[in-house]
């Protein structure tokens, strides 16, 4: 029987509404974005994915929709969630050329961490008692990439990263072999915590602080921890306000 029917593999519908270019073609990256949780994120995770090219929503799908940015006019009607209530993830195109990043890599960080935590409320214990880190498995290394296909994609940590137990180089902790223990953030990475009744952020360097603070993070799922009640993207909000546009 077919994994995907059997509900053990979403569907992932991939649409363009930005007007910027994507500095890659559509379909290439879609392509190499199926080949990246093939050969690399479904083998460590054991999380497969069928990713197909949409014009919307899907019913029953997933999905991941490429936008200007957040002031973009119908980015907010976007919301968290599909409008059946279905993981969603949305990519900025001018964002994060703005600062310099590439859109398949914002593309891939945002698709890994989707499919390992799919409603965004995963956590865990660490080395600090006192602290819960979030189960985000491309923050950690978010600065690194390698090429699937010549297309680049994001560094992702593998589930040993968030066991203690193991000992510094005992076991291959991300994709690029990189981190040498558990919990370790990259000098380009962060990590996302819930301490004294309040989530923040760790960062592997000073340099990375900085960068941090200036990136508007707004419609970013890493934002979706702190929203009490995720909402459906409203389809008929999205209509009216491309009609208007128009």
């Amino acid at each position: 029987m077919d994994k995907v029917k059997m509900g053990l593999a979403p569907t992932i519908a991939c649409f363009n509404q930005a007007t910027t270019p994507l500095g890659v073609d559509f379909d290439d990256l879609i392509a190499a974005l199926q080949v990246y949780v093939d050969r690399y994120v479904a083998p460590v995770w054991g999380t497969p994915a069928k990713l197909v090219k949409s014009e919307g929503f899907l019913k029953g799908a997933w999905a991941i929709v490429f936008l200007d940015n957040a002031d973009q006019k119908d980015a907010l009607a976007y919301h968290d969630l599909t409008p059946d209530g279905l993981p969603e993830s949305k990519v900025f195109v001018q964002t994060t050329l703005d600062s310099k990043e590439l859109v398949s890599v914002s593309t891939s960080h945002e698709l890994v961490e989707m499919l390992v935590d799919p409603a965004t409320n995963l956590m865990t214990t660490g080395p600090d008692p006192k602290t819960i880190y979030a189960y985000e498995s491309a923050d950690p290394v978010e600065a690194l990439s390698f090429d699937v296909d010549g297309i680049p994609m994001s560094d992702f940590v593998y589930p040993a990263y968030f066991e203690t137990f193991h000992k510094a180089g005992s076991v291959q902790f991300d994709q690029m072999n990189k981190v040498t223990k558990p919990f370790q953030i990259l000098a380009g990475g962060y990590q996302i915590v819930f301490k004294s009744g309040k989530w923040s952020q760790v960062y592997g360097s000073k340099r990375k602080e900085k960068a941090f603070a200036k990136e508007d993070r707004r419609g970013h799922r890493s934002e979706q921890r702190k929203v009490r009640e995720l909402k459906r993207a409203d389809k008929k909000e999205i209509a009216r306000l491309k009609r208007a546009a128009v």
